[in-house]
């Protein structure tokens, strides 16, 4: 059952993965029930594309009566550095703000020089977005990898 879930979840994020939701916009009530027995989402991604489009995602359960526990967001590589004060993404983020969790990977920030100053209110800083995959998975989540 758990890789069922997983194929749904896949192609919600393929429904979903642009800025816009283009396509299907109601599910269907045999997919909402799925969804609702795992109900903690997690993802792993490293462009501004798939941040736009997993939000987004959210948007499509929410509406379609998904209940959801726990929705968590790990960004690695360079959209850390689109993750800053005054920034479109922050803009963009606001209507998650408290719903939705960002964790960000210190290594990619170090890498790419970002200072966590710099970095927008709301977001988490994780030692290594793998150890947080992990962390979520063992925890129940199920999770994407972009």
């Amino acid at each position: 059952m758990n890789n069922v879930l997983r194929t749904l979840l896949a192609v919600i994020v393929m429904i979903a993965s642009g800025t816009e939701i283009y396509g299907q916009k109601k599910l269907d009530q045999q997919a909402v029930a799925d969804l609702q027995k795992t109900p903690k989402y997690g993802f792993i991604l490293t462009t501004e594309r798939h941040f736009k489009g997993v939000l987004s995602m959210y948007d499509l359960l929410i509406e379609n009566g998904v209940e959801i526990e726990e929705f968590e967001i790990v960004v690695k590589g360079k959209v850390v550095t689109l993750l800053t004060k005054d920034s479109e993404l922050e803009t963009f983020f606001q209507k998650y703000k408290g719903k939705v969790k960002v964790s960000i990977c210190s290594v990619a920030m170090e890498k790419l020089g970002v200072a966590e100053e710099s970095l927008f209110d709301g977001l988490d800083i994780t030692p290594t977005a793998s150890i947080r995959v992990l962390q979520l998975q063992a925890n129940g989540y199920n999770t994407l990898t972009y």
